[in-house]
């Protein structure tokens, strides 16, 4: 016993470094359970209905306010990295131009596709400084007794 209190600082400092390095679950956004989406009846339900049995979407697409989504998406933080994420659902729902449901499309993250932004740098005349260059570049550049 006595020995492992002389090592209570250090079994400290383990649980701390453990604890610091676990992942943190994220989860942003809401998307309805299948039983609770089964509720929602194609040709039948109004945008009224939908709103009550679902709650109110998290987005209507862009270009038409007959398409409803529902998104959520679960991502993981570890340390001081970038955010991985590990899971998303999307709900979309179509209404007729009565305001009655068309149709209901269910996506998973497997569904999406990844878009590779463009991350090419635009081209200037010139070259690039280096540290030194950018610190040291002007010594002796100027003489003395000139104005400004």
């Amino acid at each position: 016993m006595k020995r492992f209190l002389a090592n209570r600082p250090a079994v400290l400092l383990f649980c701390l470094t453990m604890a610091a390095c676990t992942p943190t679950l994220v989860v942003k956004g809401y998307v309805p359970d299948e039983e609770t989406l089964a509720t929602v009846q194609q040709g039948v339900d109004s945008k009224d209905a939908v709103m009550t049995k679902l709650g109110s979407p998290s987005s209507v697409a862009a270009f038409d306010e007959d398409t409803w989504i529902y998104i959520s998406k679960q991502t993981e933080n570890f340390a001081f990295f970038e955010p991985t994420v590990i899971g998303q659902d999307v709900v979309a729902i179509n209404f007729d131009p009565e305001g009655r449901v068309e149709e209901i499309r269910r996506y998973t993250l497997e569904d999406g596709r990844l878009i590779d932004p463009v991350t090419r740098k635009t081209p200037t005349q010139g070259r690039e400084l280096g540290i030194l260059e950018q610190l040291f570049g002007n010594v002796g550049r100027f003489t003395a007794g000139t104005d400004g």
